[in-house]
């Protein structure tokens, strides 16, 4: 009985001392976030020894999923207010990845250990955007020519064939997705996905020729052999083989293929404004056609690249 009565008495004696300082440790850190390609930075709730902070030998930091690779740090910077610890890398960040970050002697804490991660929703949305502007599969990317300069000319057929791509792209993604997932990577058939693909494609082509053609007869005709060229459409086939060898999940893979079925149509409808402004235009007979098509579209091409680099969350 005694010694249960001091083996309590140790225990509440550890309590009464290890607690304050677990408190301190879980309120230490007020915000972490990743900033340009190769810094994390770290809020703290109180200002923290100069010396203690920018010492690189107190971080540990790794990936969440390969702790046994330790991220070499180039520097490790305190704010003026002593509040904002800038941790460099010498190598950039793969900030899809969690990184886990254990510091010691942070305000006299033997080891202070947070992770570091990104919003899913922002990462959710940088896929989208991604695959919108910064890697447009047309303009950056150069795939599916062949139905965006046939395609091109006229406003409405544009965006008749914008919205249809986009729906045939985002559904044989997910269904793409689906057999990926629960059917070639089961049973070791990854080798078929080109030919699985292609075939999930054709059936998503085929029902949408045969639902156009009994709602709207005209925007049927006015695409013409282009509908079915889709299912040769590089970029309706590029958007499955990316998230196989990215395994992206449901979601991801839905903001993948809506991204590139928009970015495909803010493409044909750029290219088809400016088609119609070239058919009033004076231009030589030399270039008339898909010379000047070719032209307008290496102009766009050059303009995209201005969103190579651009970071969204």
């Amino acid at each position: 009985m005694m010694r249960t009565r001091i083996q309590y008495i140790v225990l509440a004696t550890l309590i009464f001392f290890i607690a304050p300082l677990s408190a301190l440790a879980e309120g230490l850190i007020v915000d972490q976030t990743f900033s340009g390609k190769n810094q994390i930075i770290v809020t703290l709730s109180g200002p923290v020894d100069k010396v203690v902070a920018e010492n690189i030998d107190n971080y540990t930091v790794f990936e969440e999923a390969d702790p046994d690779i330790i991220l070499a740090l180039s520097s490790a910077t305190l704010g003026k207010e002593g509040k904002n610890i800038t941790l460099v890398f010498k190598d950039p960040l793969n900030m899809v990845k969690t990184h886990v970050v254990a510091a010691k002697n942070l305000a006299g804490i033997d080891k202070t250990t947070f992770k570091v991660s990104k919003s899913y929703l922002g990462y959710l949305f940088g896929i989208l955007i991604s695959a919108l502007l910064i890697n447009n599969f047309v303009f950056t990317k150069y795939l599916g020519l062949c139905v965006f300069f046939g395609t091109s000319k006229k406003k409405s057929t544009a965006k008749g064939m914008g919205v249809v791509f986009t729906m045939v792209i985002v559904v044989s993604a997910l269904m793409s997705w689906f057999f990926f997932n629960y059917i070639l990577t089961p049973f070791n058939l990854n080798f078929l996905q080109i030919v699985v693909f292609i075939g999930l494609v054709s059936l998503t082509v085929q029902a949408v020729d045969t639902v156009l053609r009994k709602v709207n007869p005209i925007l049927f005709n006015s695409f013409g052999v282009y509908l079915v060229l889709v299912i040769a459409n590089c970029v309706i086939i590029a958007v499955p083989l990316i998230l196989a060898n990215n395994n992206y999940n449901i979601f991801e893979t839905f903001m993948l293929a809506l991204g590139a079925g928009g970015g495909f149509l803010l493409a044909l409808y750029l290219m088809s404004a400016v088609s119609e402004r070239l058919q009033l235009a004076k231009i030589p007979p030399t270039f008339k056609g898909l010379p000047i098509a070719f032209i307008v579209a290496g102009q766009f091409a050059m303009a995209f690249l201005g969103f190579s680099g651009l970071q969204v969350f």
